[in-house]
Parts: structure tokens; C-alpha cells; sequence
């Protein structure tokens, strides 16, 4: 799904911070109006240099400002939503969540800082947490749809599809238009093993957004679970058209030809694939693969080093390098890729994978005799 505004009130967070020192009660108290100018004084300081900071994108130097700043105004909700903005700027996800507790603590009917909140704490992979954040922005705010993108993510993370398919049809009550709601239903129920109901939503999204290619990539992937490959193969062409430089298009295009058997026009949109995305290794490690079947092994060592470049922990990657060496009767070499291969087999603990490499090996040796 895309990733939501980091926070649609960052301008409030950050420029729009006010000063709410506690006013004097009695007009009879000079002394008191005294002591508190050179403090509100120096708070409009501190505010003007934070701001100053984050405009230099000096983050760190203008949350040590903002938190001076909170040292004088510890009834300012906003400094301490601008602290967590900043913190969430720079990935301190934790640290932006505790400030944004802050906050909450002296605004807790603050929809803005329930989403914030939810969103730091999703991005620190707390997902319980984080939804109980979204639900009660949602709560204070019904028509919150960030909110509603983000329950959903983490929702799914959590496996609770039932309580995603709720979040995007909630939105789609709200936003009947909303093609990207139409397409993250889809998405779950394709998740949910249920394709002729990610169908139905998916031709919805497409019927709104018909030069999605995303949309259309995930069409495709439906119907292909359906077991209808040819209506896939045509939806995936068409986003191709659409999108030339989806390597994910091209990678399912691949993978359906060579499930067809047709290696010439998989091998073509597996390089178009990885011409895309370089380092798309399924691609590329299903390049290495149908040069490998038609023994074009000069070819196949290409691709295979390649794949070893962008994968170097891939074992199977390693072992085939070492097939495609033999097939060339370069054994010396094709020995070195398949000890490696075993090596990584052993660490990854695939017994399975050692046994092959230890037999292959086994053949290459007496082939070195």
C-alpha cells in the first residue's frame, strides 16, 4: 500500500507552536508579571531557533531546542508533537512515540496525535499498540482515513484479515470512489485464498482508476490464482502498457511463459524484468534457470555470477553457478562454487541442500582424476 503523508499537521507541529504560559490572576501581582516576562520571553526564543533548525534540517540540535523549550512550557502539547515529528523524521520511531504519549497526556482528544502515534508505533513494529492508536483517532474522528490506512497495515501485519476487509470497507462507505480502498480489498481477500471475490473488487478499482497498473498487476495475480492464465496474461500485458517500467509486470509475465513452457518469451520478459530492476533476483535467478535447462552454460555462468553479485547468501545460486562450470568442464572452478554452496547450506541448515552439494562435489572430483 502507499505509505501515507509522514503526518498531514507537520506544519502545525512544527511552525504553528504557541505559547501558553499560565496566565496571571490578579493584575495586583507586578512582581509575578515580572518574573514570568524573561521566561516567555526566552520561550519565544528557543521557538523561533527550533524552527530556525528545522528549516537548516538540523533535527537533532532542534529537538535539544524544542525539549528546552518543553522544559519552560510543560502544558504545550504541540512542542511535544513537534519533538515526536522530528523524531519520526529521523526513524527514532520509540522516541517519537513517547513524545507523542506526551502530548496525548495533556490532549488526549487530539485526533492528529492518536494517528501520529499509531503511526510511530506501527513503524516500530508494536502493532497491537499502533492499532489501539488508529482506533482511538478513529474514534475521536470517524472520517480519519489515514487513520484507516494504517489500521489496515497493521491489522494485516497481525494476520486479522476479517478486521482489514471491516477497515477498507469502512472506507469505501466513506469514499465509494476510492480506488485504492476497491484495490486493498482486493488485495486481503487475494490474501484470504478468495480470488473471485479479489475480482470483483479489483475490476471495481479498475473501473475507477482504469491506468493503475499496480491495480492491474494485482488483476492479474487474481486471475491467476482463479487458474485463468490466459485472462491473466492478458491483464499483465495491458500493464505493461501501461507502466513499461514495472518489473513486476514483466516478472509475472515470466513466470507464467515459463510455466507454459515457452522459455523463449519468459527468458525475454525476465531480462526486460531485470532491465527494469537490477537487483530483482527472482528475475535474474530465473534467467540463470532456463539458460541452465537449455544447457546454454556459458550464458547461464554469466547469469548466475550476476545473481551471486546482487544474492551473495544464496545457495542455490552458488550450486548452479557450479552445474553451469561443469557443463562447461571448467571443474576446477565449478568445485570452488559448489563448496561455497555447501558452506551456505550449512549455515542456512538445509540438510537436503548439503546432501546435493556433497554428492555433486563428490562427481566433480572423480571428474578431476
Amino acid at each position: 500500500m502507499s505509505k501515507p503523508t509522514l503526518f498531514l499537521v507537520s506544519s502545525l507541529f512544527i511552525t504553528g507552536l504557541t505559547i501558553t504560559l499560565t496566565p496571571v490572576a490578579h493584575a495586583s501581582q507586578p512582581q509575578l508579571v515580572s518574573q514570568l516576562q524573561p521566561e516567555q520571553q526566552r520561550l519565544r526564543e528557543l521557538l523561533r531557533q527550533a524552527r530556525d533548525l528545522v528549516d537548516a534540517g538540523n533535527y537533532p540540535q532542534a529537538i535539544a531546542t524544542y525539549q528546552q523549550a518543553a522544559n519552560l512550557d510543560r502544558d504545550n502539547a504541540k512542542i511535544f508533537s513537534g519533538i515526536g515529528y522530528l523524531q519520526a523524521r529521523q526513524g527514532n520511531f520509540r522516541e517519537a512515540a513517547r513524545a507523542y504519549q506526551q502530548a496525548i497526556a495533556l490532549e488526549p482528544n487530539n485526533a492528529e496525535f492518536q494517528y501520529a502515534l499509531g503511526y510511530s508505533l506501527a513503524n516500530a513494529e508494536e502493532n497491537a499498540a499502533a492499532a489501539e492508536a488508529y482506533r482511538q483517532a478513529l474514534r475521536l474522528e470517524r472520517n480519519h482515513i489515514n487513520s484507516y490506512w494504517g489500521l489496515g497495515v497493521v491489522l494485516l501485519r497481525q494476520k486479522d484479515y476479517d478486521g482489514a476487509i471491516q477497515v477498507y470497507r469502512q472506507v469505501i462507505s466513506l469514499q465509494p470512489k476510492n480506488a485504492q480502498a476497491h484495490q486493498l480489498l482486493g488485495t486481503v481477500f487475494l490474501q484470504q485464498g478468495r480470488p473471485q471475490e479479489a475480482i470483483k473488487a479489483l475490476q471495481q478499482a479498475e473501473s475507477l482508476a482504469p491506468l493503475d497498473s499496480n491495480i492491474q498487476l494485482t488483476l492479474g495475480m487474481a486471475w491467476l490464482t482463479q487458474g485463468d492464465i490466459d485472462t491473466a496474461l492478458k491483464v499483465f500485458d495491458r500493464a505493461a502498457k501501461l507502466e513499461p517500467n514495472n518489473s513486476q509486470v514483466y516478472l509475472q509475465i515470466g513466470k507464467i511463459l515459463q510455466a507454459q513452457e515457452d522459455f523463449v518469451g519468459a527468458l525475454k520478459a525476465f531480462q526486460r524484468a531485470v532491465a527494469v530492476q537490477s537487483d530483482l533476483v527472482e528475475a535474474q535467478a530465473a534467467i540463470g534457470d532456463i539458460l541452465l535447462t537449455e544447457e546454454n552454460y556459458l550464458e547461464a555462468i554469466v547469469a548466475y555470477r550476476r545473481l551471486i553479485e546482487i544474492a551473495p547468501q544464496d545457495a542455490q545460486a552458488h550450486y548452479n553457478l557450479g552445474l553451469a562450470l561443469k557443463g562447461r568442464e571448467r571443474i576446477a572452478e565449478a568445485i570452488t562454487a559448489v563448496e561455497k554452496a555447501r558452506d551456505l547450506f550449512r549455515r542456512q541448515d538445509n540438510r537436503d541442500g548439503v546432501k546435493k552439494a556433497e554428492s555433486l562435489l563428490q562427481d566433480l572430483k572423480k571428474a578431476r582424476r
